[in-house]
């Protein structure tokens, strides 16, 4: 397996992250941990989880796997704080206040004393980056954060607090996490170019489209029972609908034609594309990761990415999977259904 660096840092970590979004729900915690488990077995190293999955259960259930297992250093961790977790006016954004206390939480769940990877999860524009900055430098300086990133920003933003990190030397964003798949191109127009001119590590989320490049919808009426569209419907149903359906069944099709899953398809689509440093994969069984290996060691052709321009152009979008961003104007022809 070819590791990769983790942005500009001197951190190397496989092609591959394992989400662990499902640790607690859906997934059962014996079964993540047997996922965490045969992860480190094949050599993938690198996890992403966040404070607010599964109200925690999610770190919590990653940490145990990881001391079971006993090799804390060999492992790369990431996690994110932003989304509330009380009901007071503190209980959220990016405040030096609040980032403080939620990194400490999640130390406490993930029961390590540092974390790898600490992630902004959303932009908090009520709280000036500055601050944010400083909060972050402070949980470097004092070893409980190694590295810190952000989660689907807009270009513009990132830059802004790269360019204030240098003037201030506070700790400067390496990574950022963006939804990208063949479905939403968008990343490609200004985050891409931004993360190769100044080192940042991409590592995108919803490399499947949730399921669509995958071939698990055959319309947008008719949902999987188990599928995180039926089950939480909202953002995640409004990223289903005919457009996107009628896409990834051409996807599925040249999938067929390489001889390979269309799960393995849309991973290695997205693992293989520049300033990307690993796709997120949201494992939510045993049986789906031993699918997901072989892709670290597979390699996306010029005629592979000329198949798949063909169904959505570079910096092109189908369907919109930044609906969860408010701060993303952009309307997409068909978005929220069929």
């Amino acid at each position: 397996m070819e590791y990769r660096q983790l942005g500009r840092s001197g951190t190397r970590v496989a092609p591959l992250c394992i989400g662990t979004m499902n640790f607690g729900n859906p997934t059962p915690e014996d079964e993540a941990i047997r996922i965490v488990h045969r992860a480190l077995e094949a050599g993938l190293n690198f996890f992403d989880t966040a404070d607010m999955y599964n109200a925690g259960e999610s770190e919590r259930i990653l940490g145990k796997a990881l001391a079971l297992h006993g090799h804390r250093d060999d492992v790369v961790v990431a996690t994110k704080a932003f989304y509330p977790s009380g009901p007071g006016p503190n209980d959220h954004g990016l405040s030096r206040r609040y980032l403080i206390r939620a990194c400490e939480a999640s130390l406490r769940r993930l029961g390590t004393e540092w974390i790898d990877l600490y992630q902004m999860h959303r932009p908090d524009p009520t709280t000036p980056i500055d601050e944010t900055l400083e909060a972050l430098t402070h949980l470097v300086a004092s070893g409980k954060v190694r590295y810190v990133g952000t989660t689907t920003h807009p270009a513009w933003a990132v830059v802004e607090a790269l360019l204030i990190a240098e003037r201030h030397g506070y700790a400067r964003y390496i990574t950022e996490q963006p939804p990208y798949n063949l479905l939403d191109r968008r990343v490609e127009n200004e985050m891409a170019p931004v993360a190769l001119k100044y080192g940042l590590g991409l590592l995108p989320w919803a490399p499947m489209a949730q399921g669509v490049l995958a071939g698990r919808y055959g319309t947008a009426a008719a949902l999987p029972p188990d599928s995180r569209a039926r089950e939480r419907g909202g953002v995640y149903a409004e990223r289903v609908e005919s457009r996107g359906i009628a896409a990834g069944q051409r996807f599925v099709a040249l999938a067929a034609e390489r001889g390979v899953t269309p799960a393995q398809y849309a991973l290695l689509w997205v693992k293989d594309q520049p300033a990307v440093t690993a796709p997120i994969f949201g494992v939510r069984t045993l049986a789906q990761l031993e699918e997901a290996l072989p892709v670290a060691d597979m390699a996306l052709t010029g005629a592979d990415r000329a198949a798949c321009d063909a169904i959505n152009p570079p910096g092109s979008v189908i369907t919109s999977f930044y609906n969860s961003a408010p701060w993303m104007k952009q309307r997409v022809p068909g978005e929220g259904g069929a």
